[in-house]
């Protein structure tokens, strides 16, 4: 072969590799015309992944025809699991499983003159490879944001299969990577969907209060399929807005407005219903309006200061011990969370699916999203920042109208002393404001210093961040130093302090010394907690408590959180809570 041919030859395999990348999926796909994959699906467990090898193939699901013929793998008279579900969880063998497990449904379809068909996956973990009628469409990586393929000129009229390859095998330079501290559930962990669309959709919008106003709202609306300028409405009727806007030839439509609302706050949890359309599709949505912002050390919703009392939850269901998923796991998830007075989760340590987030804006939870940055990830290396990147505007374009998400998380406990990591960590910073500046921007960190009797706040990436999270368990991973009254803490940062994680652990109705951290009694997490509010209360630039971490799978104790009224006025938490009659333990 010749040079210039091999090039050649190189630069298609790059392009039909880029474009069986999964799209950018479309806003809010609750409202979306759709048909439900979810349910029973035949699997084929591949512990050493050879499935994806050309000799295998298993994504040609071959059958034999003659006699002679006969394949060492099937799909059918094998395992059926459960989509949405995680594989840990289904078959006990599976339960610390991390490799490949191969899935198939059919399904039926008709193709249709001026109407597309997509294939939507809310998430699953972590490279998935995805095959229609033996054919590959596309591949993700990343375990816990949403991903789709359109299928519109590959569907046949009748019946369709869907083969999916899914590996949660633990990646070097994956987002996480190989060490994180939650069960690596696999398999297709959220909701598979058949979306139809109009050949010219709404793909996107953006509608939100403008940065530093109660009362302008500004953003975009975005249509695919579009070759000319279009025209949009968006509607709010009870706010009696009804605007009409003309996109751009590229779909683009710029929209601000200004509007006499009721704002979003976790007292007054309001929702607005918002209507947008063109002459081919609408859809609806109920949106929030609020105002987040710092002010020193201050966190401002809607101008005034609030103290933020909130929990660390894993996206866990105790329970059947598995992935959560469905409205009634975060129903129970947050209702707990709203049982110890909570106005805050932190949905910790990667985004939660959509339920959870959308039903805890409801109930009137402020919430931290995070991006699965997680501790010593291969920060030098530019895949894994493409990496950071995409989850991060993958998780923004989900949830960027959820008013609740008052801060993005950049990252978890990453460590000091490189600069890889801080630039990486800053970029991704930079790229977030440039997608959404109405939010606070923030990272957990558990690397603060201590000398003498003080605890001191530093890090350079803290320049690059409007609130700075702390990770702290002094009592408990750290002995205490000094007496809890004499512990100072330090910041020259003049930004406000999440305590994004503090605590312990107990097991339950165990009793012992109330001085012997190893005992893992109740007595010692409840003098535990009183001397933390005895050292808590002498920070001035603290301004929330989150509970870390709740629920940890059977080592279920949740504590109620403080209240504030200038000034933490609980001295110490309930300790028994009442989880026992749930039947988690």
């Amino acid at each position: 072969m010749k040079k210039h041919d091999r090039k050649l030859l190189i630069l298609l395999v790059l392009l039909k590799c880029a474009f069986l990348s999964a799209q950018d999926f479309m806003t809010n796909i609750p409202d979306r015309k759709q048909t439900s994959l979810n349910g029973k699906w035949q699997v084929i467990i591949d512990p050493y992944d050879v499935g994806i090898k050309s000799w295998k193939a298993l994504y040609k699901d071959k059958k034999p025809v003659e006699k002679s013929e006969f394949y060492e793998y099937s799909f059918d008279g094998g395992p059926v699991f459960d989509v949405p579900g995680d594989i840990n969880s289904q078959l006990p063998e599976l339960k610390n499983y991390e490799s490949t497990i191969w899935y198939k449904k059919t399904f039926v379809a008709q193709k249709q003159s001026g109407k597309r068909l997509f294939l939507y996956f809310d998430a699953a973990n972590y490279i998935t490879d995805v095959f229609l009628n033996n054919e590959k469409i596309g591949s993700h990586e990343g375990g816990f944001t949403p991903f789709q393929f359109e299928i519109t000129d590959k569907i046949k009229n009748g019946e369709n299969s869907i083969i999916v390859r899914v590996n949660n095998e633990r990646q070097k330079d994956g987002v996480p990577a190989t060490g994180y501290d939650w069960l690596n559930y696999g398999g297709i962990t959220r909701d598979v969907r058949l979306v139809e669309t109009s050949s010219v959709y709404i793909d996107d919008y953006f509608i939100q209060l403008e940065k530093g106003s109660k009362n302008v709202v500004s953003g975009y609306v975005k249509l695919a399929g579009v070759t000319s300028a279009q025209q949009v409405e968006v509607q709010i009727p009870e706010a009696k807005i009804n605007l009409t806007l003309k996109t751009n030839a590229k779909g683009y439509a710029v929209v601000k407005f200004s509007a006499k609302l009721s704002l979003w706050s976790p007292k007054n949890p309001k929702l607005y219903k918002v209507n947008i359309s063109c002459d081919s599709d609408a859809v609806s949505e109920e949106i929030g309006f609020r105002s987040i912002e710092t002010k020193g050390v201050d966190i401002l919703l809607n101008g005034e200061s609030v103290f933020l009392k909130g929990v660390n939850i894993h996206e866990e269901i105790p329970q059947r011990r598995g992935r959560a998923f469905s409205e009634s796991d975060a129903l129970i998830l947050l209702t707990w969370a709203k049982e110890l007075g909570c106005n805050f989760i932190r949905t910790s340590h990667y985004p939660h699916n959509e339920n959870m987030v959308r039903m805890a804006e409801r109930m009137g939870f402020m919430i931290w999203e995070e991006v699965p940055v997680f501790q010593s990830i291969s920060f030098d290396k530019e895949p894994t920042q493409k990496l950071m990147n995409l989850q991060m505007k993958e998780i923004v374009r989900r949830d960027k109208n959820r008013c609740s998400i008052i801060t993005w998380s950049m990252a978890n406990e990453t460590p000091q002393g490189s600069k890889n990591r801080t630039q990486a960590i800053a970029d991704m910073a930079t790229l977030c404001r440039s997608i959404d500046n109405t939010r606070l921007i923030s990272a957990a960190f558990n690397n603060i210093k201590y000398k003498d009797n003080k605890v001191i706040i530093e890090d350079d990436l803290i320049n690059s961040l409007d609130v700075i999270g702390i990770n702290e368990y002094i009592g408990w991973y750290k002995p205490w130093f000094k007496s809890p009254s004499e512990i100072e803490w330090v910041s020259s940062y003049n930004k406000p302090v999440i305590m994004s994680e503090f605590g312990c652990e107990a097991l339950y109705d165990n009793h012992g010394p109330a001085d012997v951290a190893s005992s893992w009694s109740e007595e010692y997490m409840e003098q535990f907690y009183k001397d933390q509010i005895t050292m808590l209360k002498r920070i001035p630039f603290c301004v929330a408590l989150v509970r870390g971490f709740w629920p940890i799978s059977n080592r279920l104790f949740a504590c109620t959180p403080l209240s504030k009224k200038d000034g933490i006025e609980k001295d110490c938490f309930r300790i028994k809570a009442k989880r026992k009659k749930r039947g988690i333990y």
